[in-house]
């Protein structure tokens, strides 16, 4: 296939799949126009309530103190479980209280849990209240502070926080990959999942684009120009130079590594149409074909198990999804809200299959997440611009996904509470990397 060729392949395959579009810096942005989907779920029919919980400073008021809470305040606004007390609302006597509390002060404010916490030079100690149970701290913990940032120490303790009250794994201390886009150029990125310490992945002036964490977070593969042909490389998140792992003549594109990162899912358009592909992670071997169809074929995403792969493709028309058994066979089609869904990915949920995608819905494009068994629809966004390509948190609490033209927000997945910006810029190709070591 001659370049000629290959770039109108390309421009077909934009129209089909929006990570791409949005991604490719010189193809420039869509117009988000389309015929109106049907979709009818109402954000605000979650019925889920956030459980409130109080991040007051602590009475020293000092610099270490104040970023304490403020990470605190983040990280648990973000947790998708919480709601954060508004300080302004405070009874109680902070420095009276202490390391303790006076129950009915943070119960006639509304706070079922208070994290009250104290920064030594060499320690932190944290302690979780609930209001209900009166003023024996229901959590300790101490932290040695020696190799280790006030940042490291707060996630590790919110990530306690949420275990008790969830019996999760919080995600706090992960971080989320993207593509953040430039004038004729786009690099790929990584930052912490709250926007904070971003760093640029790819070194080089050419279009990188679609990253894609392995499941220990080792590595990230992402499809790069810098040949001048869409080729897939991978490398550490450290911007070391990557290992180029498949360089098919035509796409090597939509990297998804297996739950066991042996294996890779990607759209390969070596024989003229694109399709799903299995590949072998360490050096880019062929292992099967799941596809053969002459529609195209696109963004793999396999599910937690490893026993599916969830893929986009307009073979009915416009572009759904459909999930095909990752060992081969036959593929279903799972979305019907409409004529345009496109980047599926999946839920890590133990006993859930659920995928959330990017949907059209008029002219504007949505995040919805699907149960694939019960066929019950969550509207994760909605009247907040174009929103796409979203990425699960590694406990499936949140979602995190490219708001066009605005940047990154972080949303709950059952599409309660408010959406959260947490980077700011031209971004694209969102994916959320796993879950830091307890």
């Amino acid at each position: 296939m001659d370049m000629h060729s290959l770039r109108s392949k390309i421009s077909k395959l934009v129209i089909l799949c929006v990570a791409v579009a949005s991604a490719i810096a010189a193809a420039g942005d869509g117009d988000g126009s389309g015929s109106n989907s049907g979709v009818v779920i109402d954000v605000n029919g979650a019925s889920r309530g956030l459980y409130p919980i109080a991040t007051p400073v602590a009475p020293e008021g000092d610099a270490a103190s104040k970023e304490v809470a403020q990470i605190e305040t983040t990280d648990l606004g973000l947790a998708g479980v919480f709601k954060v007390v508004d300080p302004a609302s405070f009874l109680a006597d902070l420095k009276t209280e202490a390391l303790n509390i006076d129950p009915p002060k943070w119960k006639d404010v509304g706070a079922f849990g208070v994290v009250k916490y104290r920064v030594t030079a060499d320690q932190i100690e944290f302690r979780l209240y609930e209001v209900a149970k009166g003023n024996s701290a229901v959590l300790t913990k101490m932290y040695k502070r020696t190799g280790s940032t006030n940042r490291q120490i707060v996630h590790r303790w919110c990530n306690e926080v949420v275990k008790y009250y969830t019996k999760e794994n919080g995600f706090f201390g992960s971080q989320i990959a993207f593509t953040a886009k430039g004038k004729g150029t786009s690099q790929i990125m990584a930052m912490d999942f709250d926007g904070t310490n971003a760093y640029v992945v790819s070194h080089n002036t050419s279009t990188n684009i679609l990253p894609a964490w392995s499941p220990n977070g080792s590595l990230i593969a992402y499809t790069s120009f810098m040949r001048n042909n869409p080729d897939l490389y991978v490398g550490a998140p450290n911007g070391s130079r990557p290992k180029k792992i498949s360089a098919q003549k035509g796409m090597n594109t939509g990297a998804a590594f297996s739950p066991d990162g042996s294996k890779i899912a990607l759209t390969l358009s070596k024989d003229g149409n694109p399709e799903i592909y299995i590949i072998n992670a360490s050096d880019g071997s062929v292992v099967r074909r799941l596809t053969n169809d002459k529609s195209i074929d696109t963004s793999p995403a396999w599910s937690p198990d490893g026993g599916t792969i969830a893929f986009v493709s307009d073979r009915n028309g416009g572009p759904q999804i459909f999930i095909v058994p990752s060992a081969g066979g036959s593929a279903k089609q799972v979305s019907f809200n409409g004529n345009y869904n496109t980047t599926p990915t999946w839920s890590p949920k133990a006993g859930k299959r659920i995928i959330a995608y990017t949907t059209r819905d008029g002219g504007t494009y949505d995040i919805v997440a699907l149960d694939i068994d019960s066929k019950q629809m969550v509207r994760v966004t909605q009247n907040e611009g174009n929103n796409e390509e979203p990425s699960f948190s590694p406990n499936g609490r949140v979602i995190a996904y490219a708001r066009q033209g605005q940047g990154i927000y972080i949303s709950n997945a059952d599409g309660s509470g408010k959406a959260q910006k947490v980077y700011s810029g031209a971004a694209t190709g969102v994916d959320w990397g796993p879950a830091p070591a307890p």
